[in-house]
């Protein structure tokens, strides 16, 4: 290996004395050069320990206008909002959006990835099912594709990541709960479909012992994504059980709370602030429902605003060349005060 300094391709061609276009082609399809050709290039490689910015190459190619967004389940409120507000900006920014979803099936994320791959977007905007998900086909995917991902971070692949902050989310509301009243317990799927659940238990376990009171998690049997009926089966057990260890709930996401307060009516257990309440029910994700529970639902929102103008900036940097180092933002929630909690 050479101490010749490479940077560009036009460096690459003057070093190893092959034509500029005939790299180039190369770079898009080896195949397409002679033999000989091939193996002087991959020599030349070698000796400069050279590798192509591969988002340079693709946006050499005249892509198109099109910007892939891809999300776990699109029937969740959350990501139906976050994409909304993403598709908006690429949309500001003189794009088309391409919004796909992968109904939490890994098989269908994989398939949706190679589309992509087809369409030769100008950049994708990608929230992983994360632990279910292939890591080698993202990871060959970001390979191929300006990729930012959001909400569920895989390794540190793409071009960075930006998200919650779920410690800060599950630490900050559950600071707000026991200083307001007795210390909550911790109701959540045994089996969650997102991966930021897990994150959330373990801060609510953090908390507590920081704050010097004994933990209690409530975990329900449910898979998949019916978040509210899960919430409804586990809430209805729970309260016949004598499952609660205090009269507060914090549930793992606001979804799960909602199902919860409906088994809570079912039963006749008043829920609020108000000294004939009985329970208190707080949740996490500011569902853009939330408000309108009954009674109106306490939680730690996301700021869909900031993830997405975030997810979007880094991803047109990239596409416009100005890409950095890999890099992980993640955004605090904010606590919103209603009568559940």
């Amino acid at each position: 290996m050479t101490h010749q300094t490479i940077r560009t391709m036009e460096d690459f061609a003057t070093a190893s004395g092959i034509s500029r276009p005939t790299v180039s082609k190369y770079f898009n399809d080896p195949d397409s050069v002679r033999n000989s050709t091939r193996k002087r290039i991959e020599a030349a490689l070698k000796k400069y320990d050279y590798r192509p910015n591969i988002y340079a190459v693709n946006q050499n190619r005249k892509l198109t206008r099109n910007v892939g967004i891809v999300v776990p389940f699109l029937a969740d409120p959350f990501f139906a909002e976050i994409a909304r507000t993403i598709e908006q900006r690429v949309i500001d920014a003189g794009y088309r959006p391409s919004l796909f979803s992968c109904y939490g099936d890994p098989r269908l994320e994989v398939e949706i990835l190679e589309t992509l791959v087809s369409m030769k977007p100008a950049g994708v905007l990608l929230a992983p099912l994360g632990r279910a998900s292939d890591r080698d086909a993202i990871s060959r995917f970001c390979d191929t594709v300006p990729t930012v991902l959001f909400d569920s971070s895989v390794d540190e692949l793409g071009l960075g990541f930006v998200g919650s902050d779920n410690f800060q989310f599950t630490s900050h509301i559950t600071d707000y709960l026991c200083r307001t009243g007795e210390p909550p317990c911790f109701f959540e799927m045994k089996t969650p479909a997102n991966p930021n659940a897990h994150r959330r238990r373990h801060a609510y376990l953090d908390a507590m012992e920081r704050f010097g009171h004994t933990p209690h998690v409530i975990s329900v049997e449910g898979e998949g994504w019916a978040f509210e009926e899960i919430g409804l089966r586990g809430g209805h057990a729970a309260l016949s059980g004598g499952g609660f260890a205090t009269n507060t709930v914090l549930c793992s996401n606001d979804r799960l709370a909602i199902g919860l307060l409906t088994a809570c009516y079912e039963q006749g257990v008043r829920v609020g602030r108000k000294p004939d309440c009985v329970l208190r029910v707080a949740g996490q994700d500011g569902h853009p429902h939330s408000r309108y529970t009954c009674p109106p639902l306490t939680t730690i929102s996301h700021d869909y605003n900031a993830v997405s103008q975030h997810a979007v900036e880094s991803l047109f940097q990239a596409i416009d060349g100005n890409s950095g180092p890999w890099r992980s933002l993640r955004i605090e929630g904010h606590l919103i005060l209603r009568d559940s909690a």
